[in-house]
């Protein structure tokens, strides 16, 4: 989630109120950390002395960047108190010990490094900032001249998943209890993105990959977005134990098994997301 500078990633800075479960997070560590994988396997640093992972989340894919290069100091950073716990927790003893991994809790938005970090990666964090456009020029200032900011953002905000969880906000069995004032996640597209690190002095590249993440159960896509998309909308409800909460939930979840069919596959029931990612590196002039 941004949770958090939210990853895998999937959080930063949403809603101050919102509160994010690692555990239930990482129920599908493979599907969210995928992303970040491919992102991190497109920047061509070579040898940088300290990395910086904006979102981190529990901090599993963190480590991958003291694996990617062995000589860097990195430091994850996130605004979810159960995140940075949960990743300092979980954080390899040998690398935490030598100064190589750390983890920091700060709002992205006004993070600053202790010096310019030669790789900015943020990968499913940034959804959760509104205005994120206007941060990218900050977030570049963050980075070394010939240094490397590589972000990944959801772009299927137009999908069924979140269409009907849109529309069943308005319903007006909830409407009167669902005032928009948790941040709901948010992406541009691709151009925009490209036009804003262009705009900012950065040379840019973007592309976008759809995944299709097959879910086990007949719930499957309900369990994959009740740690993000829907967490901000249940804690309007009371919390996910409140009756309203459980209605709720209820509704989505037919909805979701009628957009997404539950089907057969490699026999077992499974419902099939296609998830589509948007990427963007750029590289700071020397």
């Amino acid at each position: 989630m941004q949770s958090s500078t939210q990853s895998t990633n999937d959080r930063s800075t949403n809603s101050q109120s919102t509160t994010w479960d690692p555990a239930r997070y990482l129920r599908y560590a493979d599907q969210r950390g995928r992303p970040f994988e491919d992102l991190l396997a497109r920047i061509p640093a070579d040898r940088p002395r300290r990395v910086a992972d904006l979102g981190c989340g529990p901090g599993n894919v963190t480590a991958q960047l003291c694996r990617r290069w062995p000589e860097a100091e990195v430091i994850g950073v996130d605004s979810s108190a159960e995140m940075i716990e949960a990743a300092t927790a979980g954080a390899d003893a040998q690398l935490t010990t030598a100064g190589r991994l750390t983890f920091e809790r700060a709002d992205l938005r006004g993070w600053r490094p202790a010096e310019l970090v030669d790789v900015l990666i943020t990968n499913a964090t940034l959804q959760w900032v509104p205005g994120h456009l206007d941060l990218l020029r900050n977030l570049l200032g963050h980075v070394k001249p010939g240094g490397w900011f590589a972000m990944g953002v959801p772009g299927n905000f137009g999908a069924p998943s979140h269409t009907l969880l849109a529309d069943l906000q308005r319903d007006s069995r909830w409407a009167d209890r669902i005032t928009g004032e948790q941040f709901r996640p948010a992406s541009h597209e691709p151009i925009e993105y490209l036009r804003a690190l262009t705009e900012a002095g950065a040379t840019a590249e973007v592309w976008e990959t759809t995944y299709y993440y097959v879910l086990p159960g007949v719930n499957g896509v309900l369990d994959f977005v009740s740690s993000t998309a829907l967490r901000p909308v249940l804690t309007e409800l009371g919390g996910p134990g409140t009756d309203a909460a459980h209605a709720f939930t209820g509704a989505y979840a037919d909805a979701l098994r009628t957009a997404y069919p539950p089907e057969l596959l490699g026999g077992r029931t499974v419902q099939v997301l296609p998830y589509r990612r948007l990427f963007a590196m750029a590289r700071i002039p020397a």
